[in-house]
Parts: structure tokens; C-alpha cells; sequence
């Protein structure tokens, strides 16, 4: 563990507080996160979290801890089961595209697979025994339409999360038309099934789990009843988490989770980027236009729990900051160790350290490549890449970088090439006029020559 730099802390929106962080068991973290509903194509506010809590668990690692990192995905949901009658194609080759189209997504923006990947449709058993066990304590109960529901009111402790009091729910509550409920407060646990929906035979009739309890079920079965750090999106802490604490601890009595992060929103215009709201680009969509080290950049340069600007302008500057950070490696022949009499090893991790300070560790890693340029020490070349590696960054080579930039010219690979030694046979023919004419068409095609003693090389701008 590192011993002389200012301990882990991190904000719990729990206590509204930085807490120094104490695993429950000596060196150990589980990680819970809320993964996708697997109907469509994930955005940019899907890749923030994916980001996000895949450095949150480079650090805790990088840090010496051994992390169970847990992120579910939901794979049955009124949206899934409405889009795969759109597309009339059955479920589960609806789910298994976009899960195979999500790994594709995280694996370009370098997202680490999680060490367990739950779906709720592969849990059903134990969301019915804790269904079963809220039932016989008091916490739920079934209602004459088959459905099975959580009585808020029963949870005294209800609302500690958000803030929210039962009082001021009550209030800014609906009244339901017909409702089977107890109370307008209370959510369902188990939803009778339609005619032509998914369903599961249970105590209570053929039905399928609602959403808050599947992740009460499958993050207590992975992680067990009490655990570290649970995180997701801004969007979730009310009401899926707050549902989520309640159930959890009605259910097995003991306190669910230490730690809860949350991550801020991706906006456009002000307002929240979501499927809902039809205002979303999805990760593929951006990664036509940016290098996935770009856009991994541009949701690492704010802090986790701060909105984010989605915009051209955002994008075109972290593609500027990671280019200069390839730039300084570009320079020094990565050689040897990393050079480990310097500072910047520990003014990065104290940045992490407070509360993942993500930007804080970029100034960080900016002034490291100041000094890279200025002294071209192999060493400290090395160690800029391995602590940008702590955040995603800089795991290429600078000529695969600057070569691999997404381009809407024609232009492939080995037509540059080409054309490149057509430009030396013109220049060794002391033909200028032909050199720059080839320069200045690759240039407006997007692509620069770089000349050196060694020879041309070329990089996509």
C-alpha cells in the first residue's frame, strides 16, 4: 500500500462529505455499479460511467488494493420487452446484440471488462427469495393484481440517501387511478406478466422482477449483504438507490453499502443527455469523428461528480491535450525504468487520492511532460506513460496515435505511403515544385508530413 501520501478519500453522497476510505475487510474493495438496460445503442452518458468507475478501479488497484469489481446488466425492462416488439425479434437476440455491441464500445474506449458481469434474467431465484423475505417481514406484500409491492412507509429509515422525508414525498405524490397499492409511495418487487411478456413462475404467479430489486439481489449475491462502494449515474441515487438501500437492509438487516458515488451528467444545451429526451449521441457515432483516447480525455478532464459539456469545441480541445502529451513521448526513445526520484509519482496519486481528481492528475501529467520535453529523459518519458496508464491514457505508441486519427478522407494508409515516396523521388530529383504540391495535397486531405534526419513520417490532424 502507499504509506506517505495523503490517504484515499472519497466524497459519500450518503453524508454529503469526504470520508477516508476503509475497506470492510483489510485490502479488499467490492464495487458495485449499475450497468445498462440493454435495448439500444450506449451513449456518451453510459460511457462517462463506464470511464469513470473502470480509473476508479485502476487507482484502487494501482493503490494495492484487490478489487471485485461488479457491474450488472439489466436484460428484462418494459423498454426492452416494447423494442423487441418494434423489431418483432425475440428478446434475447435483442439483448445479446446490444451486449455484444456494449462490450464493443467499452473495449475501444479501453474500459476494462468487470470481474463479474450479473444479469438479472440469470437471477431470478435469488430476487424471489429476497422478495420472500420482505413478504414474511412485513416490508411487502402481494396485491390482488399479482403484483408484489414495497411498503415505504414500513422502512422508517426511508429516505436517508436523498434527503427526501416521507412527508415531502407524500406531498409531491400521485394518486393512482385504480391503484392496487397500499400507499402511492409503495414500488412494485414483482410485476404480474401481460399476455406475450417474458414471465417466471413465483409464490405470487407468473411474473417478472421490477428494476430496483434486481440490483438489491444481484449485488448482495456477488458482493454479499454489506460492501464497499456503490456507484452509478447522478440520475439513479433517487429513487433506484434510495429503493435499493431499503430493500436491501429490510431484507437481511444489515447495513447495505459504505460508500456511494455518483457521477454528474453529460449535458447538451443545458439539459441531460438520455434516450428519453432524444437528445443522446451514441459512443460509436462519436468514435467515427474522435480517437477513443479523445473522448476517454474529454470525460476524465472534469471532475466525476461535475456536469459535462458535451460539445465540438470540448472534444477538439482534449484531442489537442492528448496530442501534446504524445508529442512529449514522441520526442525520447521510451527506454529503461521509470524514474522513480520525483515528485510527480506523488503529486499524482495524491490528486487521485482526493476524491479521483481526475483533473488534478492531468495538470499533473502535463507538467511531467514539460519536463520530458525539456531534460528527453527516457525515464521520466517512462513514467508519463505509466501513470497516464493509470487513467486509460496513453497506452499506444505516438506513430500509431497520430496515425490511427479518425478521418473523413479517402485517403488510406498505403496511398500516403506512396505518395510520400513519390514526394522523396521528386525531392532527390531536386523537383520542389512536385515535394510540395504532394505536401500540400496530404495536408488538405488531413494529413501532415513530418520531416526528420531519419526519414518522413505522417500523422492524421
Amino acid at each position: 500500500m502507499e504509506s506517505e501520501i495523503v490517504a484515499l478519500q472519497i466524497y459519500n453522497t450518503e453524508t454529503r462529505q469526504k470520508e477516508v476510505f476503509k475497506p470492510i475487510h483489510e485490502n479488499q474493495v467490492g464495487l458495485y455499479v449499475c450497468g445498462v438496460t440493454v435495448y439500444d445503442y450506449c451513449h456518451v452518458g453510459h460511457a462517462r460511467v463506464m470511464v469513470v468507475f473502470d480509473t476508479v478501479v485502476r487507482h484502487l488497484r494501482a493503490l494495492g488494493y484487490d478489487v471485485t469489481y461488479v457491474r450488472n446488466i439489466t436484460d428484462i425492462d418494459d423498454k426492452i420487452i416494447q423494442r423487441a416488439l418494434e423489431n418483432k425479434e425475440p428478446i434475447q437476440e435483442l439483448t445479446a446484440r446490444f451486449i455484444d455491441a456494449m462490450h464493443e464500445d467499452e473495449k475501444a474506449l479501453n474500459v476494462l471488462r468487470p470481474d463479474m458481469e450479473p444479469k438479472a434474467t440469470e437471477h431470478i431465484q435469488d430476487i424471489e427469495q429476497m422478495i420472500t423475505s420482505l413478504v414474511d417481514k412485513g416490508y411487502a406484500y402481494p396485491a390482488e393484481n399479482g403484483d408484489v409491492y414495497f411498503h415505504v412507509k414500513a422502512d422508517d429509515d426511508y429516505g436517508r440517501l436523498s434527503g427526501k422525508h416521507i412527508d415531502e414525498l407524500d406531498s409531491g405524490a400521485r394518486i393512482e387511478v385504480n391503484s392496487f397499492k397500499k400507499d402511492p409511495l409503495d414500488f412494485v418487487l414483482w410485476k404480474a406478466s401481460k399476455e406475450n411478456e417474458p414471465a417466471w413462475q413465483s409464490p405470487w404467479g407468473d411474473g417478472r422482477p421490477g428494476w430496483h430489486i434486481e440490483c438489491s439481489a444481484m449485488s448482495t449475491k456477488c458482493l454479499g449483504n454489506h460492501f464497499d462502494i456503490h456507484g452509478g449515474g447522478l440520475d439513479l441515487s433517487f429513487p433506484h438507490h434510495e429503493n435499493e438501500i431499503a430493500q436491501s437492509e429490510c431484507a437481511t438487516g444489515e447495513h447495505y453499502v459504505n460508500t456511494w458515488m455518483h457521477c454528474g451528467f453529460v449535458r447538451i444545451d443545458d439539459e441531460k443527455m438520455s434516450k428519453s429526451l432524444g437528445n443522446f449521441f451514441t459512443i460509436r457515432e462519436v468514435l467515427k469523428q474522435y480517437h477513443p483516447e479523445v473522448i476517454r480525455y474529454f470525460l476524465l478532464a472534469s471532475h466525476y461528480r461535475s456536469p459535462v459539456n458535451y460539445s465540438e469545441e470540448n472534444l477538439n480541445v482534449a484531442k489537442a491535450s492528448v496530442g501534446r502529451l504524445y508529442s512529449a513521448l514522441e520526442a525520447v526513445e521510451l527506454a529503461g525504468d521509470a524514474e522513480t526520484s520525483t515528485s510527480f509519482t506523488d503529486e499524482f496519486v495524491e490528486a487521485m487520492n482526493d476524491d479521483f481528481n481526475t483533473p488534478q492528475a492531468l495538470a499533473v501529467l502535463f507538467e511531467l511532460a514539460k519536463e520530458v520535453n525539456k531534460q528527453k529523459s527516457p525515464g521520466l518519458a517512462v513514467l508519463l506513460k505509466q501513470l497516464a496508464n493509470r487513467l486509460g491514457l496513453l497506452e499506444m505508441t505516438p506513430e500509431a496515435f497520430f496515425k490511427s486519427q479518425p478521418s473523413d478522407s479517402a485517403l488510406t494508409d498505403e496511398v500516403i505511403e506512396q505518395l510520400i515516396q513519390e514526394r522523396a523521388e521528386a525531392r532527390q530529383a531536386k523537383n520542389f515544385a512536385r515535394s510540395d504540391e504532394i505536401r500540400d495535397q496530404l495536408l488538405e486531405q488531413g494529413v501532415e508530413l513530418l520531416d526528420s534526419p531519419q526519414g518522413t513520417s505522417w500523422r492524421r490532424v
